[in-house]
């Protein structure tokens, strides 16, 4: 006993038995707690019909919204860019709240199938991200995008900031003025509002169904008509 004894720390202090046991208990239960909400936050993330869980910006960070037609094929230009840390594909613009898939290809909610980029302005700016958005739209589509119709799938810049809607208004000016196409531009600029994200399986469509992705886009002439509206430069 005495060896034993002097083999522990000298902070340590004996308890009684009865509250030795409360807490093991007490400390038990703390574990399956957060054992508990661990697994019903994972559960949640595999769940394919569950919202994404939407990143955060830090203070050193930003977002920057955008509409422009299926969100499958809008995250793939911004994914690429370095600077970017994510996107998420999601609703905006409407007023139902928590809408699902369904209700917003009813036409109804208002809502807008949407992609939102979380970005350090440090490394690219707003303007680049502007640039990478009109040349992977077709800005002349009033409430379509290629073979996608109704007013979900219109195209607009929702601006988070003064600074962004300057940006976004500077940058559509200058299209309507040098556009290399025929046709009105008629996306619309407006303020950002609530951002739903879509469900996990719309998330990175393009990563987990290559196969399916490209025979969408293909069959839907995305690419055949943006580049007879910008040329053969990369989308």
């Amino acid at each position: 006993m005495i060896a034993i004894a002097c083999s522990l720390p000298m902070n340590i202090h004996f308890f009684p038995h009865s509250e030795r046991i409360f807490m093991h208990k007490s400390t038990l239960f703390n574990l399956m707690l957060a054992l508990g909400l661990s697994l019903t936050a994972y559960a949640a993330e595999l769940n394919p019909n569950a919202p994404a869980k939407l990143p955060m910006p830090t203070a050193e960070q930003a977002v920057a919204t955008f509409s422009g037609g299926c969100f499958w094929c809008m995250e793939s230009p911004f994914d690429q860019l370095a600077g970017v840390l994510a996107t998420t594909s999601g609703y905006t613009g409407g007023t139902l709240k928590n809408p699902t898939y369904e209700q917003v290809s009813d036409e109804e909610t208002g809502h807008a199938e949407s992609v939102q980029v979380l970005y350090d302005p440090a490394k690219i700016s707003y303007e680049q991200l502007l640039e990478v958005f009109w040349h992977n739209t077709d800005p002349t589509a009033l409430d379509y995008q290629f073979c996608d119709h109704g007013h979900q799938y219109r195209t607009a810049i929702f601006y988070h900031t003064p600074e962004q809607k300057a940006a976004a208004l500077v940058s559509k000016n200058a299209l309507v003025e040098h556009r290399p196409f025929a046709g009105a531009v008629v996306t619309s600029i407006v303020a950002a509002s609530e951002f739903y994200p879509a469900e996990n399986y719309h998330q990175d469509y393009y990563k987990k169904n290559p196969i399916r992705y490209k025979v969408y886009r293909h069959g839907c002439g995305r690419d055949a008509r943006l580049s007879e509206l910008w040329g053969s430069s990369p989308h």
